[in-house]
């Protein structure tokens, strides 16, 4: 039986103090004043119709068996099921090869990308154990005891890819993905960008590589992405792109300014989001 949740998904205050104190081990950030400086709002509870709304697409899109998902939908879903920081610095290689050209700049794309997903993982990971909040495996199991009337439990339900053993609020996937997508539209000056990820996933994933043409874009995939995995709801995805975006908007006007240019200063809006 899982831990008893009270009425936004978080565990029982017994469980939470467990949480806590495994917490407590934290990592010092490398840019931020604290780890939980742009922790998530709470998670909708779950009597609420967002959290309805939520739990019913995960069951249909992120199921294994007799879901809702189109062909498209289950590509995309195994191919972000990948190690996120190998696929991204890779990307990252390819990019700084074809666009960047002295290894001055190089170099400070680099470092600045690292700062943005080093500092996202543990803005992640201290949202994770602050709420503690049950994955969708978990969630649609035990579904006729969250007191919501909109959330039928399905006791034989399972993901597409298996959920991690963590807590599920808010994505980690997202965090990182937000963070240096958001810090090369600010370092190029521009969301547009042709560029090609490579997953970490084929086989299962048809596809080894996909090509965007924006970075927001491939965010986007990566919002959806996890939802088709069956592993996060959408808010947490939504949530920890937030996230993400606001650790590269930080680093990025705070740290590793550039010696000749104004970077785009009047563009600066640490809390923007889209």
């Amino acid at each position: 039986m899982p831990h008893k949740r009270d009425s936004s998904g978080a565990a029982s205050d017994k469980r939470r103090g467990l949480v806590r104190r495994l917490s407590a081990y934290v990592v010092t950030p490398f840019t931020l004043t604290s780890n939980s400086q742009f922790r998530a709002v709470p998670p909708p509870s779950l009597t609420s119709r967002r959290y309805a709304a939520a739990y019913n697409e995960v069951k249909s899109l992120g199921a294994r068996f007799n879901s809702g998902r189109t062909a498209e939908q289950t590509e995309i879903g195994l191919f972000w099921y990948s190690n996120y920081l190998v696929l991204w610095y890779r990307a990252l290689r390819d990019i700084a090869a074809a666009h960047v050209y002295n290894i001055d700049d190089s170099a400070r794309l680099f470092a600045l990308a690292s700062l943005a997903m080093g500092d996202a993982v543990l803005t992640a990971w201290d949202t994770k154990y602050h709420y503690a909040s049950w994955r969708p495996i978990t969630a649609i199991r035990n579904g006729d005891s969250d007191g919501n009337p909109d959330t039928e439990a399905d006791p034989n339900w399972k993901p597409l890819q298996n959920n991690p053993n963590y807590p599920e609020y808010t994505s980690g996937a997202n965090n990182v993905t937000g963070a240096v997508t958001r810090m090369l539209a600010l370092f190029f000056g521009t969301d547009e960008m042709t560029f090609t990820v490579t997953t970490t996933n084929h086989p299962p994933a048809i596809h080894t590589t996909r090509t965007y043409n924006r970075f927001s874009d491939a965010a986007a995939d990566v919002v959806n992405a996890r939802i088709y995995a069956g592993i996060h709801f959408r808010f947490a995805d939504l949530q920890g792109r937030r996230q993400g975006r606001h650790v590269a908007q930080w680093v990025f006007f705070h740290f590793l300014r550039s010696v000749d240019a104004d970077d785009h200063d009047d563009h600066e809006d640490e809390g923007h989001d889209e």
